[in-house]
């Protein structure tokens, strides 16, 4: 039942990005169906876990009086409890059904909605989630022509897309755990899909993903990390995750291109992942490696081969190729990858 219902939520969720998409490039709409979906996401986790926390006090979260004193000190509990353990907070009034309730009712949403993921990642600068939220919705330009060329037709639209991922149930019973995750991943497979050589980013495969994550937990029991140095959307690193089935598992990776960086926090995020035991960061491995002084029980990756690097001499003296008499060319940095 649960792998039938990711297939049936990733289509669904597909159906709503091809069919709302209209005649934006494929690779522009990408990033802000996922974006939204996420928002979606982390609104529906927080509605359900601090429910559960006020659950005694028979008091439901989408409802709280935010104008009030009670309804004040009700907020100051779950924001403090959900910072710790889900590493972000949202009021009622930001929740994503509300927003889209009133999106459908031909109100103009787009400020309140830029404010909302502001405050997500915003919320979190206190907590020890920041560098995991930080920039995480930054693509999303709610301003952008590509929705429109006045701000109604822009609003009209996102409204749109906001109301038919309202109508998506994520279910979140525990029997289901990582349903969310698989489905988003599935969007993000059919996006690559599409996009197909014209994107400049390759989506590895889930089949090869499997593959390589059985081989290296293979009559393996002791892998406590698992490190990725060209990530990409995170399908790898949450294939070794799986085989390991450790919670408390720390994961690395490392990607330079912003997009995709932004997908595998995303996705680390919608797979249960606790925000303290992954660290995904941005930039270029083989120029500026962030882990460089970490040690791994697992490293895994689909290396980028026929990438171009620098070749600047400097690395000559670098730890990682000094004992080389040559560098990689800078049009094939395989070599230098592999090293």
């Amino acid at each position: 039942m649960p792998q039938q219902h990711q297939k049936e939520l990733g289509k669904q969720l597909w159906n709503i990005a091809n069919s709302l998409r209209g005649s934006m490039y494929v690779n522009d709409f990408r990033d802000y169906i996922l974006g939204f979906v996420f928002y979606k996401y982390l609104s529906d986790k927080l509605t359900i876990f601090a429910e559960q926390l006020l659950s005694e006090d028979e008091v439901i979260f989408s409802r709280i009086d935010e104008a009030t004193e009670q309804g004040q000190e009700y907020l100051k509990v779950v924001k403090e409890e959900s910072l710790d353990k889900l590493g972000y907070f949202l009021k009622p009034s930001e929740l994503f059904q509300v927003i889209a309730e009133r999106g459908a009712s031909n109100k103009f949403i787009l400020d309140d909605l830029t404010n909302v993921l502001n405050h997500i990642e915003q919320s979190t600068l206190d907590a020890g989630s920041a560098d995991n939220f930080n920039g995480l919705f930054d693509e999303l330009d709610l301003t952008s022509n590509k929705f429109g060329t006045t701000a109604d037709a822009r609003n009209k639209l996102i409204s749109k897309v906001l109301g038919s991922l309202h109508k998506v149930n994520f279910q979140f019973e525990s029997s289901e755990i990582g349903i969310q995750g698989d489905a988003f991943e599935y969007l993000i497979n059919m996006f690559a899909i599409t996009t197909g050589k014209k994107s400049l980013e390759v989506y590895t495969p889930q089949m090869i993903s499997r593959l390589l994550a059985r081989l290296i937990t293979l009559d393996n029991s002791n892998i406590s990390s698992v490190y990725d140095p060209a990530c990409g959307s995170g399908s790898l690193l949450l294939s070794v995750a799986k085989e390991v089935k450790d919670p408390d598992l720390k994961i690395y990776g490392q990607k330079k291109n912003l997009k995709t960086y932004n997908q595998a926090r995303m996705n680390m995020l919608m797979h249960g992942i606790d925000y303290a035991n992954f660290d995904i960061k941005n930039g270029n491995t083989i120029e500026k490696p962030a882990h460089i002084n970490h040690r791994f029980s697992a490293v895994v990756a689909v290396p980028p081969f026929s990438t171009s690097w620098s070749g600047s001499p400097a690395f000559k003296s670098d730890p990682r190729f000094m004992d080389y008499e040559k560098l990689a060319p800078s049009s094939k940095a395989d070599f230098a990858f592999m090293l």
